[in-house]
């Protein structure tokens, strides 16, 4: 990847804040490291978004 290159989400969902997501987050990307996958979470002012990310 170059250095100007950015992930492109696989998949998105928007869910109700939640504080727990953050460690589900967390998680996913420990355990599924080794399948190319990297998991990411964006906090907006009503809602979080749970991303998924191929590398």
């Amino acid at each position: 990847m170059q250095k100007n290159d950015r992930l492109e989400p696989i998949a998105k969902k928007e869910l109700s804040i939640n504080e727990e997501l953050y460690e589900l987050v967390d998680f996913l990307n420990k355990n599924l490291k080794d399948k190319n996958l990297i998991f990411g979470l964006t906090k907006g002012e009503n809602s979080m978004i749970v991303s998924i990310y191929e590398v």
